[in-house]
């Protein structure tokens, strides 16, 4: 990890009268969510012992929480044998071989992919020659949609079927779907995978080298990949909802493809358990974040969560995690709706809201104390008509850190309650905390509120009525 530093939840901007919340509550619920977290890590003792499941934690997907650990330990011990050495092959093999890969997944089958190479790659990674991306293939995602344009868009970008004459024009597919059921995926699999065999001049041997499905031991996906024969397969691990699935072959793959460092991914990850596993409530980011939120909610109506995220690079974790405290909670007429913004950005269309609108939110900052590139100052000019020169020897990083500081003050002033998570930087270690800590937090959140955090019957009733619709 990052100097072995952990993420820091700092809720000093809750502690508000009137409108927050005090140090005492939040003290008072330590019990219950001690209990919380203990029924969530005995959910784990349960699904690995096989015994039966009550009816009322059905499904149980608790396995998403010590995958890192068991992911980790395999690798030590079996290497190149173990589930991650064979990613990390698999993975090598498609950055040797193709310049672009098409990731085709919907929902938590291609969030946490899009979340990991936003926040761990370079900027604009897909603009850069092959040469400035260390001969790392470009990432595109569909598969997500039956957005017409899209597709076709992506599909001419990809070539629309001409034959690859260099690695320059090869690419290949990562086809993500436990069933391979979800029609988006297959709907556009069936396109792609079209256009990919007329890129490979037909040749089927290619054609399994260079499409990698995870999804099932079974099911219509895990069929056709055996038709295709496909040279590696990845299973979606039993016991792991798609949503909390981001840690498994479902993200570490197409993270091994981007060059990322999944071992330190996992790390971090195996970190933030140990973390919430032994801290008491006042220490634990995930208790105190829990702690914070459903008080703020049941108290004061604080039923909108705004991730606040101070980076660009953060905003596809905010939209994973959308989806991720959506589907989870979201049910029985309870849950808070989250919404990602992104500052300074944001601050022009949002901010008046957050500040004089509906005291309805909790503001949650996520904060990167160490950018990945070296601060940029704002510069002296001979053409000082926009009167910054006072400001030249000043660095973006500086001008950020006045935002934050700026922001929350306002945000006090007028007694909006507001919370920070610190991240160390953005390289794997910190992301896979943060990954970790939200999923761990969603799960006691559910468990608090007396509702099961595992399944999406909701999602359920839009599918069966589309393809009603569709006569199928």
């Amino acid at each position: 990890m990052s100097d072995g530093k952990l993420l820091h939840y700092n809720p000093a901007g809750v502690f508000l009268e009137g409108t927050g919340i005090s140090q005492a509550e939040l003290t008072a619920l330590a019990p219950q969510l001690e209990a919380a977290r203990s029924e969530t890590l005995a959910d784990v003792e349960l699904f690995q012992s096989g015994g039966a499941i009550p009816p009322a934690k059905e499904p149980l997907d608790a396995a998403f929480i010590d995958m890192p650990n068991r992911l980790l330990a395999e690798y030590r011990e079996k290497r190149d044998a173990s589930e991650l050495g064979r990613i990390l092959k698999t993975a090598a093999r498609l950055r040797e071989s193709v310049d672009r890969v098409v990731v085709l997944g919907i929902g938590g089958s291609y969030m946490g992919a899009r979340a990991l190479m936003d926040a761990c790659c370079q900027p604009y990674f897909n603009e850069l020659s092959r040469a400035e991306r260390g001969s790392r293939p470009r990432m595109y995602f569909e598969g997500n949609n039956v957005d017409n344009d899209a597709s076709q868009g992506l599909l001419r970008l990809l070539g629309n079927g001409k034959v690859a004459k260099s690695v320059v024009d090869r690419w290949a597919i990562l086809v993500i779907s436990k069933s391979g059921g979800t029609l988006e995926t297959a709907a556009a699999f069936r396109q792609f995978l079209a256009n990919l065999r007329s890129s490979c001049d037909d040749n089927a041997s290619a054609l399994g080298d260079l499409v990698v499905p995870v999804t099932g031991t079974s099911g219509r996906l895990f069929e056709l990949a055996g038709a295709i024969g496909c040279q590696d397969i990845y299973n979606v691990p039993d016991g792991v909802g798609g949503r909390f699935s981001v840690l498994s072959a479902v993200g570490l793959l197409p993270a091994a493809v981007l060059g990322l460092d999944v071992v330190k991914l996992l790390e971090g990850a195996a970190a933030m358990n140990e973390h919430f596993q032994q801290a008491s409530p006042g220490e634990n980011a995930v208790l105190d974040y829990v702690g914070v939120s459903h008080l703020l909610e049941v108290q004061r109506g604080a039923n909108i969560r705004i991730m606040s995220v101070w980076s660009k690079a953060l905003e596809a974790v905010g939209l994973w995690y959308d989806q991720l405290l959506a589907e989870s909670l979201g049910k029985a007429e309870q849950g808070a709706t989250p919404l990602t913004t992104v500052n300074t950005r944001d601050l022009h269309s949002r901010a008046q809201q957050h500040q004089e609108g509906r005291r309805d939110k909790l503001i949650t900052n996520v904060i990167v104390d160490n950018w990945r590139c070296d601060p940029l100052p704002v510069g002296h000019s001979e053409l000082d008509q926009d009167k910054l020169n006072d400001l030249a020897d000043k660095t973006l990083p500086e001008l950020m850190a006045a935002a934050i500081q700026g922001t929350n003050q306002a945000y006090r002033e007028d007694n909006r309650p507001t919370a920070d998570i610190h991240l160390p930087d953005t390289k794997e270690a910190s992301i896979g905390q943060l990954l970790q800590m939200l999923m761990l937090a969603t799960v006691v959140e559910g468990r608090l509120m007396g509702i099961n955090p595992y399944g999406q019957p909701g999602v359920e009733g839009y599918k069966k009525n589309m393809n009603r619709i569709l006569g199928r």
